[in-house]
């Protein structure tokens, strides 16, 4: 790997990672379903603008069905859930159970796509779903039904990626990444709107929650996903997705320095334990052979 490509794929964790932490502090304030719309919605924007000045055109008529199912599965849905989340989990929490996508992704793939569920992948679930339990049960966050939820909202959201994947490799591969990437965001955000503007706000909007939001949507999102299809290009799909290892560190780490959110052992052991499981799941030759550009698209 050259050093360029390592360096954008740190600076993509720690983008991603602290996506997070963003949520911890927009959600609050906004609500879950505005966090997420504007979210999608200025960073559809802005990638759109990107797109017309560099003479990309984006095909509306012929993909727009396509830019708002996976819009919906890969954006809307997810980021709602995750800012539902932020209300109750630390963003450490989020991050890891975040890095279960590739999990469901393998699920989902033997029961749509008919890929092989091999020893490996089914070892790599089983890691991952003592990981998940071993964080929920035994992390900083106190045990409750308030946190039993919000854990829940995080596997689901990590499992419409897993779907998201399957759907843009079944339906929708033909359609260049940077396409998708843009048309995905503003599908996500007509797919929220009708739900946002039913849901109230939480808190006051400062400057400050503002260049929040304007920092989760353009950093973490529109950046992010540039960086990502880059990254696609340079390495492939499947080293592409050794991200996924590093951002529930970063997640930790921006956690605790800027919202004082504990890491303790346990943490660390539930951590450890998804990180492995992805790396199971991921790293087979059957997977750097079947995988489509752009699938299993992260937070």
């Amino acid at each position: 790997m050259r050093s360029a490509d390592l360096a954008r794929l740190i600076a993509l964790a720690a983008i991603w990672g602290a996506a997070f932490l963003f949520m911890r502090i927009v959600a609050p304030v906004l609500g879950a379903l505005w966090t997420a719309e504007l979210r999608v919605a200025i960073a559809g924007t802005a990638m759109l603008i990107f797109m017309l000045v560099t003479g990309r055109n984006m095909q509306f008529r012929a993909n727009w069905k396509q830019y708002l199912i996976l819009g919906t599965l890969n954006s809307a849905i997810p980021f709602a859930l995750f800012s539902y989340a932020a209300l109750t989990l630390p963003a450490g929490y989020s991050a890891i159970l975040n890095a279960t996508s590739p999990l469901w992704g393998a699920l989902v793939g033997a029961a749509v796509l008919g890929e092989t569920l091999t020893t490996r992948k089914i070892a790599g679930l089983v890691t991952g779903v003592i990981g998940v339990a071993f964080l929920v049960r035994l992390g900083p966050a106190a045990f409750s039904p308030q946190v039993m939820i919000a854990a829940l909202a995080c596997v689901t959201a990590a499992l419409c990626y897993g779907i998201a994947g399957a759907y843009s490799k079944k339906k929708s591969s033909g359609i260049a990444p940077p396409l998708m990437a843009t048309g995905s965001q503003l599908g996500a955000a007509l797919a929220l709107l009708p739900f946002a503007s039913l849901s109230p706000i939480r808190g006051e909007i400062t400057p400050f929650v503002m260049v929040i939001v304007l920092m989760l949507a353009l950093l973490c999102s529109a950046v992010a996903y540039f960086i990502y299809f880059r990254l696609i290009a340079d390495l492939g799909p499947t080293k592409a997705l050794t991200v996924t290892f590093l951002i529930p560190l970063f997640a930790l780490v921006w956690g605790a320095v800027f919202l004082h959110e504990e890491i303790n052992f346990n943490t660390l052991v539930g951590c450890a334990l998804v990180v492995l499981a992805t790396w199971l799941v991921v790293f087979q030759r059957v997977d750097v052979a079947n995988s489509a550009p752009g699938e299993r698209l992260s937070r």
